[in-house]
């Protein structure tokens, strides 16, 4: 079992450490605010909301009095068929499926697409080559191989690189089926595929018979900044696996999309390795809700934080910039008068927006999301200024 220190230490490295500094990973929401602090949180930290329990069930209540919630049965009909309905033809798929986690929905995909091959592509950096314990080896007897180190994503040259060292130093060519790509990529803060690359990939592989699965868990996310819609992404995989809780505000879930010949045998194999579950309604109709309008939050969201990054930009010592083929993650540093843990304090204390840690090159993964849509601009940047003026040392 991890201790809590071993979660810190996880976050720490990720970027991801939760605000204010004092405050350990969980259980930021039972800690008492100032009453000044009364206001919904604005977070500059995950994808998401981050709804406390309460304003999750809340959420629940208020979208059953619109349209009242119906129940699934072992996944069966309700909120959970709607939701898959959405989902298929959001990426012009077929048909799609709830599962309970993106790692079962990664790894059935491969499963199934890879047939009786034993090989799958995969991005170095990805979450299924790094993050998912090995699952393709010990579980589906999957070899991983990895392509395009040190780099935030493969391109055609990496994969006919890889393939072609596959086949000049390995007896057995065989075994070769499915190319993995991530988008947008996590370990490279967000970065999004361009779209040629991926079509570029998309026409190596049908030349080769290989198959094609996209881990979009924050695929939105890409859409809204790179101006490629989901359906265009989508439209060059065989799969496409997005999540149901990084910025679509659900406890869990993920939702796999693809051909009616292959979605048809996911829940056959979600039973076999116990993922079934009973009801999945309160993700489900979660999901739906911020599902509609997501393209037009998002973009709201870009051009909020295009605004509010060049008003914080003007502040002397702060500086916010933008990465390359980056999505909603950004570099904030601050000058050596400005302490990071004053400000961080300050700004959750006074007016419940939270701040990350910097990592060791002192740079905080500055993150924003829909939640900088819930309170009027000018009053986060007046809390910003005046939080600066404190924090100097």
């Amino acid at each position: 079992m991890k201790t809590e220190n071993d979660r810190r230490d996880f976050l720490k490295k990720c970027g991801l450490s939760t605000v204010p500094f004092f405050l350990p990973p969980i259980g930021l929401h039972t800690m008492p605010l100032a009453e000044t602090t009364k206001k919904t949180p604005v977070n500059f930290i995950y994808d998401g909301l981050a709804l406390s329990p309460d304003q999750y069930l809340n959420k629940l209540q208020e979208i059953s009095k619109t349209s009242p919630i119906e129940a699934d049965f072992y996944g069966n009909g309700g909120a959970t068929k709607l939701l898959e309905e959405k989902f298929a033809t959001l990426t012009g798929k077929e048909k799609a499926i709830y599962l309970p986690t993106g790692t079962m929905a990664n790894q059935l995909a491969m499963k199934l697409l890879n047939k009786n091959n034993t090989k799958v592509l995969v991005p170095e950096n990805s979450h299924i080559f790094r993050d998912e314990a090995d699952a393709a080896q010990s579980v589906h007897n999957k070899r991983l191989i990895p392509v395009g180190k040190d780099k935030a994503y493969f391109d055609r040259s990496d994969l006919e690189n890889t393939v072609n060292y596959i086949n000049e130093n390995e007896v057995f060519k065989s075994g070769l089926g499915t190319v993995t790509i991530e988008n947008p990529v996590r370990r490279a803060n967000g970065t999004f595929v361009p779209i040629q690359a991926i079509q570029e990939i998309a026409d190596f592989c049908k030349q080769n018979g290989y198959k094609l699965h996209l881990d979009g868990a924050r695929i939105h996310i890409a859409a809204a900044y790179s101006n490629i819609s989901v359906a265009e992404y989508a439209s060059h995989f065989d799969t496409v696996y997005i999540s149901l809780y990084k910025y679509l505000n659900a406890a869990g879930g993920a939702i796999l999309c693809g051909e009616t010949t292959l979605i048809d045998q996911i829940a056959h194999q979600i039973k076999i390795y116990g993922g079934t579950i009973y009801q999945s309604w309160y993700n489900s109709s979660m999901a739906a809700h911020y599902l509609d309008g997501i393209n037009t939050r998002w973009n709201q969201v870009v051009r909020t934080a295009t605004q509010f990054i060049s008003e914080l930009n003007e502040i002397p010592g702060v500086r916010i910039e933008s990465l390359k083929n980056g999505t909603n993650i950004y570099n904030l540093t601050l000058t050596k008068e400005i302490s990071l843990k004053k400000l961080a304090t300050f700004l959750y204390n006074e007016h419940n927006l939270w701040l990350g840690r910097a990592d060791t090159n002192k740079v905080v993964k500055f993150t924003v999301n829909e939640s900088l849509l819930t309170r009027d601009l000018k009053d986060i940047v007046a809390a910003w200024k005046i939080g600066i003026k404190q924090a100097h040392s």
